[in-house]
């Protein structure tokens, strides 16, 4: 009543400030869900890793497979050449064709999985791209240059695949010696 008597506003008391013992239970409280949150997290995370590890490990067992289907078509041929040259009916001329095909079918899904040769005959040795397998004096060319290709080489993407097998020049009045130096590196 707008009389002012006592107790005729209903306005609440204040309430008391905690204690310290209810603001250590709290913050007791609070610390034992923050552990609590921390723990889940990191369950969460491990499981996570173990979760990639395993996404991972399934990729890599069948990133190849793409790759392996465009090689099933060459090993299908090399098969049938193989027949073919045991059977004795067909002529030379028609296997020799016929591998050939293979070789061209080879090359293309190499070419396609981003495989390119290494071009190194006539070119300057370079032993990021080459492996020296001998030297071979010359009398009138330059020095250090790819003569031969033993064994071709392969780049991946512009990265060394395989590095090609090759026969180094060097000049006959290094050595005075013989003609070829088979098994050393240049």
């Amino acid at each position: 009543s707008p009389s002012g008597e006592p107790g005729s506003a209903a306005t609440p008391a204040p309430a008391a400030a905690p204690g310290p013992e209810e603001a250590l239970a709290a913050k007791a409280q609070e610390a034992e869900r923050l552990q609590d949150r921390l723990l889940r997290l990191q369950a969460e995370f491990d499981n996570y890793k173990k979760r990639m590890a395993r996404e991972k490990a399934e990729f890599l067992k069948f990133a190849t497979e793409g790759l392996l289907l465009e090689f099933l078509p060459v090993l299908d041929n090399l098969e049938r050449a193989l027949v073919s040259a045991r059977a004795g009916s067909a002529n030379r001329e028609a296997v020799a064709d016929g591998i050939e095909m293979i070789v061209r079918l080879f090359r293309s899904t190499l070419d396609k999985a981003g495989v390119k040769p290494l071009e190194a005959a006539g070119q300057p040795f370079d032993p990021g791209l080459h492996q020296a397998i001998a030297q071979v004096e010359t009398a009138d060319g330059p020095e250090n240059l790819v003569v031969e290709e033993v064994q071709k080489g392969y780049l991946l993407e512009g990265r060394v695949l395989r590095a090609a097998m090759v026969k180094v020049s060097r000049s006959a009045s290094a050595t005075g010696g013989g003609a070829e130096n088979e098994g050393a590196g240049a």
